[in-house]
This record gives C-alpha cells, sequence and structure tokens, in this order.
C-alpha cells in the first residue's frame, strides 16, 4: 500500500477506536489513538504475516502486544486486516465477547498468541518466541509494543540483560514513548530516565522512530528490521502523542482511559473523516 492508503487506514482506525470506547463507556483510547499509525504500518505494510491465523505462526513475522490496555487499536486493524469480521468490534467489552478489555487467549481470537495487558510481560514472552525461530532456523522477526510507562517494571529490565546476553537479534521492541501515563507524565510518576543510554547499556540496538508521521514512520521500521540480525536486539523508541488525532485529546494523560461522552464522540468523529466504512 501507497502512503496515502496507509493514512487513510489510520484515519478509519481511529473512528473505531473512538466508537468501540463509546458504546461501552470504557477502555483506553489515548494510547490506542496515538499508536494507530504503528499498527496500520506494521500490519499493512510492513509485517509478513497471514490472517488465515496459526499460533506458531511458521514463516511469519509474529507481534505481541505488552501493553495490552490498549487493545481496541488492534483489534481495529485485526479486523480490518482479515483476521475476522469488522462487524465484530461492536462487541469489544462485552460479556462473552471474544473482543475483552485486555487480549486474551481462551476466547481463540485470531492474531492473539497470548493474553497481556498485566505489565511488563511482553518483552519476555516475545523473547521466548524469538529464541523458537532460531531453534526452527525461521528467519522471520519477532516485534514487541510496550509502553514507556510499562518500563518502570522490572522484569523488562531483566529480559533486556537476558536478549542482549543471548544475541536474541531476531527481535525488536517498540516502545511507545509518549511520556503519558494512567496518572499523569511519567517524568512525574516515575522518570525512566535516559531510555536510549540506558537500553544502550544493556547491550541493545538503539533507534528511534517517529510514530505519528505515516511517511517517516515506514522508513523507521525499515530501519529496525534492518539492524536487525547483527548480534543484537533492537530496540525503537516511538515518539508519539496520545489522543493525536484529536485535538481536544491529544498531548495528556486525562484519555489515558476515559471514553468520550455523546458530545465528545461527534465532535472528535468530526475530526476524523474517512472515505472507509464504519462498523
Amino acid at each position: 500500500m501507497n502512503s496515502n492508503q496507509l493514512k487513510e487506514i489510520a484515519t478509519q482506525v481511529r473512528r473505531d477506536i473512538l466508537r468501540m470506547v463509546h458504546q461501552c463507556q470504557s477502555g483506553h483510547p489515548g494510547a490506542s489513538l496515538g499508536c494507530a499509525d504503528f499498527f496500520v504500518a506494521l500490519y499493512f505494510w510492513k509485517l509478513k504475516h497471514d490472517p488465515q491465523f496459526s499460533m506458531k505462526g511458521n514463516g511469519e513475522d509474529l507481534f505481541f502486544l505488552s501493553n495490552g490496555h490498549i487493545s481496541p487499536v488492534w483489534y481495529s486493524v485485526l479486523a480490518r486486516a482479515g483476521y475476522f469480521d469488522v462487524s465484530e468490534l461492536a462487541t469489544f467489552r462485552k460479556l462473552d465477547s471474544r473482543l475483552q478489555g485486555h487480549p486474551t487467549t481462551h476466547e481463540g481470537l485470531p492474531g492473539v498468541r497470548i493474553a497481556s495487558g498485566s505489565l511488563g510481560q511482553g518483552i519476555s514472552v516475545a523473547i521466548g518466541a524469538a529464541l523458537g525461530k532460531k531453534l526452527d532456523q525461521d528467519p522471520q522477526k519477532v516485534i514487541v509494543l510496550t509502553g514507556d510507562g510499562e518500563l518502570q517494571e522490572g522484569q523488562n529490565w531483566e529480559a533486556a540483560m537476558f536478549a542482549a546476553h543471548h544475541k536474541v537479534d531476531n527481535l525488536i521492541a517498540f516502545v511507545d514513548y509518549n511520556g503519558q501515563q494512567i496518572d499523569g507524565p511519567t517524568k512525574e510518576v516515575m522518570d525512566n530516565g535516559d531510555l536510549a543510554a540506558k537500553f544502550t547499556a544493556f547491550g541493545w540496538e538503539v533507534l528511534s522512530a517517529e510514530g505519528n508521521d505515516m511517511d517517516q514512520l515506514c522508513e523507521d521500521i525499515n530501519a529496525a528490521f534492518e539492524a536487525s540480525g547483527k548480534g543484537k536486539p533492537v530496540v525503537v523508541l516511538l515518539h508519539t502523542e496520545m489522543g493525536f488525532g484529536v485535538d481536544f485529546m491529544v498531548g495528556t494523560h486525562k484519555w489515558h482511559g476515559i471514553a468520550p461522552n455523546d458530545e465528545q464522540l461527534e465532535k472528535a468523529l468530526a475530526q476524523l473523516p474517512s472515505t472507509l466504512q464504519d462498523y
């Protein structure tokens, strides 16, 4: 797909996110909106993946979502990419739905390989999957997305040390580097310090990406793939704005986990015109 097509899908994904969270008055729109471009670039442009889903994913790039509370953006992209019918987005967070608030596996939702949202575990899981691909001599990559606030969890740094020591160089970790978490700016809640310096000290190859500029983002994702396979795990600091695309939501932690009311939904959707169909 070309850049304009990717941007159009990202706009529709943002509409999906807002409508999903609004209809159940529950969920996490802020970082979901911020990461829409990233998910669209992955699934519609870069990843080698198959909507005819298999859990092991032989010969495919595998994606793991560690910060599982941003499930709305992942569900929308999976549906739009053909993993399940787009109409199922209307069941988000409802009883007996496969689209739970945090992704789970026992409902058998195509595209989801681990339950996530218990923060801090995704890099560890991705390392296991990446080592499995090495054992199988599968050349494809393993991608994981984590949040910057999530990096306050100590398990991430144990995993970072392990990955570098064992040269897990088919692993690419993206950090949603929006500077916000549920209680406020990360620098005020518990400052992560210089993440680039920390990951470098732990033995990773460190890159950065512009998460809300589709053209630049595709170049940056491509650079991350090219940097992998050279003896080090790769981490990409993905610079995004929480709430991106909606002027009254952007750049603040206040929309981390708050659903818009009817008036706010109407105002937000007006800022996101799309030629694609709502579910």
